[in-house]
C-alpha cells in the first residue's frame, strides 16, 4: 500500500491536489508512469514527460517537482509537486 500526494502550484498557493491511494501493490518504480496517468487524469492536467532524473528525486527524497518545461503542452501553473506520504 502507498499513498501519493499530488499538488498543483500556482503562486506558492495548492491550485489543485489529489491523494492516489493503491492497496492492491506496493510503490514499484517500473509502474511509476502509470500512477502518474492516473493522477494527471484526476488533476485534469497534461502529463508530463517522465525522465530517469525524476524517478531518482521520488526516490531519494520522497518528492519530485515538475515544472512547465517538463510538458510538451503548455500550462497555467509553476509545478506540479508529488510527494510520497511515508506511513
Amino acid at each position: 500500500m502507498f499513498r501519493i500526494w499530488a499538488k498543483i502550484m500556482k503562486d506558492g498557493k495548492i491550485k489543485n491536489q489529489f491523494v492516489y491511494e493503491n492497496n492492491d501493490e506496493k510503490l514499484t518504480y517500473s509502474h511509476f508512469l502509470q500512477y502518474l496517468f492516473d493522477i494527471c487524469r484526476e488533476l485534469d492536467c497534461p502529463t508530463p514527460v517522465l525522465l530517469k532524473t525524476h524517478i531518482f528525486n521520488f526516490a531519494k527524497f520522497n518528492h519530485v517537482r515538475f515544472y512547465p518545461r517538463d510538458f510538451v503542452e503548455s500550462v497555467e501553473f509553476d509545478y506540479l509537486l508529488l510527494e510520497n506520504i511515508v506511513v
